[in-house]
């Protein structure tokens, strides 16, 4: 007896031979200064296999970087590189890196990994876009799904009897034939967002496709669910539906009461109680094991929690922003981690007879599911490319495809070689769509155009269209007052286009809303204030200004695709934007900078300085009456000459015209300089006489001059200092200027001199960019790199 003393398992078991005694491991090390491993203790071994696989994912993300592969590519090979074909083939690499007794860690970790992702995937998933829908999305949806599943089931059939015998069941067919044909949310959500089409017209599409695929699907499965629970005893399928039913009405519908109750006791403005933050987080586990319990997997309880939660600020925003930085660098791994254990190259290879019969099967679906999404797409009007892309959007697989397979191998469904394969077919899959996608749509194509959308070639007294951009409040008062100032009136009204930016947090469906269309509003967009008061302003000036109010919530990255697509469609001639300081990280400079690089129209961007407190009533009574213009010539500048006429038109403003010529003419451009020439000739006949209007020009030798003759005009007292931003300026006129030559200031080179603390200021500035018309983007965008600075 004394043979198995500190054994707790019964002798008799023990002399049977059915006890496998292996050496424990310590859980902490003591140090390397006693001649011990470090990691020969548990711990410091789990230290070192998250870090090597959060290394190695990066490291495969470098590499690929250049191919356009989406994160979960480059997550899928680094697992599969630690794994049993790859590094861990070697039996004393997987002895020593993932021991037997760790196995349970990692799969543990990995399934509470792939539960926090689908919670957070739930949480920014809005539900309600189904109603939102459109004939188009629900034929393209269902076709997408049905067509594939009914050619998957046909292959499958047809070759039964090469199936092994649990693969070749009616329900294991069914389940597999669901797994390869639904597009899931979760995994196109982050790739669409990775390629920058998040507000484009195909990331629309797709996004709202995919819910609608995502619901078929998930019918689908409770079928297959049902099937498989009642192959033992029928009795259990009918107990399964019933804990179905009424488990998901407890987590939707009664959590849903509960996350409303919170939002309404959380004041205004106000982050929601951190208590009840760790309480929903805990009550993802809860729900995980409550499901579990009852047969119905553990991903669906967390799946069904996120769906609960309103999306948005003020609950969803901040469950999504404490919570999905670690779900994606710290749990995730392990899940990617599990998947690659589970994987072998050589089982596939050895047992390939097996496998080979899910070749068709996947083949057929994939290849089904993107032709009847292509045909689908093409019904509806849509181009030959704009469909194809649509398609492979449409196909692209990830995170939720990988739970599906490992679901099935733990039903015994499939097996190791099956799993290997339809893993490496769906990553293959995603890893030969995502660069295609990039290379057939351009979300800016439509925006550059051969038509002139400007102010200078818009007739007089005409409707002149605005779109305007606007953050928060702050904007507003200056917004007020330079359309106030554009003369708007009966004989050439301003019909303005007021965007409101909301940047989209704890959601994941971009919306742009149409306030004078839509009758609800979702919970994100907080801009009513706003457009109450420029309904105000509309109102006090009869029928000389419409303004039409729109929000976009979507990325700061996607933002512009919203700007220029409304700009495109509302034929508008002009895009105000507010202007940010430059700062590290300060993405209100990215929609700025990518608005000014694919704008179908002129742009201008307005720094306000003025007072914000001339708001009566709602009612703005302007500041802005003593103008100067800054033309240094160039096709910018010519667009702002002609807004600041169309401005002088105005009684109460007096403008001041200040044209910079180069010394002997050194450095015009021959056909620049003529068309400059001829506008200003016309704008002179046109104002002479006129005691309100000031016109003088400046023979200048290099930048140095200009500056110090803009610094001899801030004696006299300017509301608005209005410049070109950079387009056809002659090089000498900024010659030794190499502070002020960064490609990516906004308001150009005078207009960032004349805005900077140098200047001391506090006058506002307006830096105007005319239309670039399409085919002349290249020779805009390499301006400033035609000529030297240095002194």
């Amino acid at each position: 007896m004394s043979t198995y003393a500190g054994l707790t398992e019964p002798p008799d078991l023990i002399k049977k031979g059915l006890v496998v005694c292996r050496e424990k491991r310590n859980d902490h090390s003591v140090g390397v200064f006693y001649g011990l491993n470090p990691l020969d203790f548990s711990f410091p071994l789990f230290l070192l296999q998250l870090s090597s696989l959060i290394i190695l994912t990066h490291l495969v993300r470098f590499i690929l970087r250049p191919l356009r592969q989406p994160k979960v590519v480059s997550e899928i090979l680094g697992g599969i590189i630690l794994g049993p074909s790859v590094l861990s083939r070697s039996k004393k690499f997987q002895a020593y890196m993932f021991p037997w007794s760790g196995d349970f860690v990692i799969k543990n970790l990995g399934l509470v990994g792939f539960m926090y992702f689908l919670f957070l995937s739930g949480v920014k998933t809005d539900i309600m876009v189904i109603k939102r829908a459109r004939k188009k999305h629900w034929c393209i949806g269902l076709l997408g799904v049905l067509l594939p599943l009914v050619c998957s089931l046909s292959v499958a059939l047809a070759q039964r009897k090469s199936l092994d015998k649990q693969l070749g069941s009616i329900s294991s067919i069914w389940g597999m034939s669901i797994s390869f044909t639904t597009a899931a949310f979760p995994v196109l959500y982050p790739i669409i967002k990775e390629l920058n089409l998040l507000s484009s017209g195909i990331g629309r599409m797709a996004l709202t496709t995919a819910v609608i695929s995502d619901v078929i699907g998930l019918n689908a499965l409770l079928v297959f669910e049902t099937w498989k629970q009642g192959e033992h005893k029928p009795i259990i399928a009918l107990w399964y539906i019933i804990s179905f039913v009424i488990i998901a009405g407890t987590f939707i519908g009664g959590a849903r009461q509960g996350m409303m109750w919170i939002i309404r006791t959380t004041p205004e403005e106000k982050a929601v109680d951190q208590v009840y933050v760790v309480g929903i987080l805990v009550g993802v586990l809860v729900c995980g094991l409550i499901s579990g319990i009852f047969g119905l997997t553990v991903a669906n309880g967390p799946l069904w929690l996120g769906l609960a939660v309103p999306d948005g600020p003020p609950l969803g925003a901040i469950l999504v922003e404490r919570t999905e930085s670690i779900v994606k660098n710290l749990l995730m791994p392990f899940s990617f981690m599990y998947m690659g254990m589970i994987i072998d190259f050589s089982s596939m290879v050895s047992q390939w007879s097996h496998v080979q019969p899910l070749v068709f099967m996947v083949a057929s679906s994939y290849l089904v599911k993107m032709v009847s999404t292509l045909v689908a797409s093409r019904y509806f009007k849509m181009t030959i490319r704009d469909s194809l892309t649509l398609s492979l959007v449409i196909s692209l697989k990830g995170e939720v495809e990988i739970l599906l397979f490992i679901h099935l191998v733990e039903l015994k469904v499939i097996g190791r070689p099956h799993f290997t394969f339809m893993v490496l077919s769906a990553t293959a899959m995603t890893a030969l769509a995502t660069p295609l996608i990039s290379i057939l749509y351009d979300p800016t194509r439509p925006y550059l155009m051969n038509k002139r959308r400007n102010i200078q070639h818009t007739p007089p007294n005409t409707e002149l269209h605005i779109v305007a951009c606007i953050h928060g409040e702050e904007n507003l008062s200056g917004l007020m007052k330079l359309l106030e100032i554009s003369n708007p009136d009966v004989n050439s009204p301003l019909t303005v286009y007021a965007l409101c930016l909301v940047e989209l947090v704890g959601r994941s469906n971009p919306v742009l809303i149409d306030h004078d269309n839509e009758e609800t509003v979702p919970n994100q967009c907080t801009s009513s204030s706003i457009h109450n008061a420029l309904k105000n302003f509309q109102e006090a000036r009869d029928e000389s200004i419409k303004i039409f109010s729109y929000t976009t919530i979507t990325s700061r990255k996607s933002m512009y695709q919203d700007i220029c697509g409304l700009a495109l469609s509302k034929k508008a001639c002009l895009i105000i934007l507010p202007y940010y300081k430059p700062k590290k990280n300060n993405r209100r400079t990215t929609v700025n900078s990518n608005v000014l690089l694919h704008a179908p129209c002129s742009v201008a961007i307005l720094l306000d300085k003025s007072p914000h407190q001339n708001l009566v009533h709602g009612v703005l009574r302007s500041s802005m009456h003593r103008m100067v213009v800054l033309f240094l010539g160039g096709a910018d500048a010519r667009e702002a000459l002609t807004y600041a006429d169309r401005m002088a038109e105005r009684i109460a403003v007096s403008l001041t015209v200040v044209r910079f010529l180069a010394h002997d003419n050194e450095g015009d451009d021959e056909m620049e300089k003529k068309l400059d020439d001829g506008l200003v000739t016309q704008f002179w006949v046109k104002r002479e006489g006129n005691e309100r209007v000031v016109y003088r020009e400046v023979v200048v030798k290099n930048g140095e001059e200009t500056i110090a003759a803009i610094q001899g005009m801030k004696k006299d007292i300017y509301d608005l200092w209005i410049v070109g931003r950079r387009n056809g300026i002659n090089p000498v006129l900024l010659k030794g200027l190499s502070n002020w030559s960064d490609q990516n200031n906004e308001l150009g080179v005078i207009g960032e001199y004349v805005a900077s603390v140098d200047f001391d200021s506090t006058s506002s500035v307006l830096a105007v960019q005319q239309q670039i018309l399409r085919g002349q983007e290249n020779n805009s965008h390499t301006f400033l790199k035609c000529f030297s600075f240095s002194p």
